[in-house]
């Protein structure tokens, strides 16, 4: 019998995902208004660190650590807890910005408490970011309250937005909503984010969007459509994995997994990220238990600096995986 010369495609080398998923996965790609088969983005797309993971050590030793595993660059936690103390930024956020730079990795952006432009040190902490080269920040989220009803609610964040995209416009950089999963958080369902950031221009004030947070809300196909609406102003993505499961108290609660081992459909979503060709920030995060309390950002982990290392290696390798088979990487 003749032999074959056909090669094994690259599609078959992530584990737990089978190659018949993987090409499906191509058609996805014009959900977000893309084409089946887009030219190839200017760079691959790189991955930063989320430094609230590594708060149990300064910036100089985390930047080691992120490049020795394999980061490309930091998402630096500018607030209270954080790296880089809110009313210190002036005096330490040059440093850390060294620090990471000096280790060969990017600063793409921050992760700041701002909210709208009365948060405190909000305009320190923008002229000092943009001075340093970092033009994007996570920005903290509203909260509805049961005292007033949601439309006039949402007025008033229209209201209270275009005031921070006026300042971020002023200083060059944007604020990217992170639409976490929630009770009474504004942007959970990620609708009520659309309809409040619409009319703004994308370059000042964008989406943060949480594959993990929108899985959440819309696990068998909401997310599709909240991925769809928000892709002209997605900015940022941030990635992780959940599955459903009890708590002690009995309650039905998401619980943070490994990558590839819970609910989001990592697959499908890189390829619509393809074909909207998404260039980042691009941010790994770690809320996993076994990370012994730096899942957390808490001061101090309950496992050793050699077991929190391969926990990161070993997520970052498969991340790096499916941004290779949707061509981003």
């Amino acid at each position: 019998m003749k032999k074959s010369n056909h090669k094994q495609s690259r599609t078959d080398t992530v584990p737990g995902i089978p190659r018949r998923d993987l090409l499906a996965a191509i058609s996805a790609a014009t959900l977000l208004g893309g084409q089946a088969q887009p030219a190839a983005t200017s760079r691959p797309l790189k991955i930063s660190a989320f430094s609230k993971h590594f708060q149990w050590t300064n910036c100089r030793e985390m930047a080691a650590i992120a490049k020795d595993v394999g980061f490309d660059g930091i998402d630096l936690t500018v607030r209270e807890g954080g790296h880089v103390l809110p009313e210190r930024v002036e005096q330490d956020l040059p440093k850390a910005a060294e620090d990471i730079r000096k280790a060969g990795l990017e600063l793409p952006m921050i992760t700041a408490e701002i909210v709208d432009t009365r948060s405190p040190h909000a305009e320190a902490i923008l002229k000092t970011a943009s001075r340093l080269g970092i033009r994007h920040y996570r920005w903290g989220g509203f909260v509805y309250t049961a005292a007033k009803n949601i439309p006039d609610q949402l007025a008033d964040f229209k209201t209270r937005v275009k005031d921070l995209a006026d300042l971020n416009k002023e200083y060059g950089v944007c604020a990217m909503y992170h639409a976490h999963s929630g009770i009474d958080r504004m942007g959970a369902s990620i609708w009520d984010l659309w309809y409040v950031l619409k009319d703004f221009d994308s370059r000042y004030v964008g989406v943060n969007y949480d594959i993990g947070h929108a899985t959440v809300e819309g696990g068998y196909g909401g997310w599709i459509s909240t991925a769809r609406v928000t892709a002209p102003m997605m900015r940022g993505v941030a990635v992780k994995d959940f599955k459903w499961g009890v708590s002690a108290k009995g309650q039905w609660q998401p619980q943070w997994c490994q990558p590839g081992k819970g609910m989001v459909n990592f697959v499908k979503f890189f390829a619509m990220l393809k074909g909207a060709r998404f260039s980042g920030p691009f941010q790994l995060h770690y809320e996993l238990p076994e990370l012994g309390g730096a899942n957390e950002g808490k001061t101090s982990m309950s496992i050793s600096r050699e077991t929190f290392i391969s926990i990161l290696s070993r997520d970052l390798t498969y991340v790096r995986n499916l941004l290779e088979q949707a061509q981003m990487a």
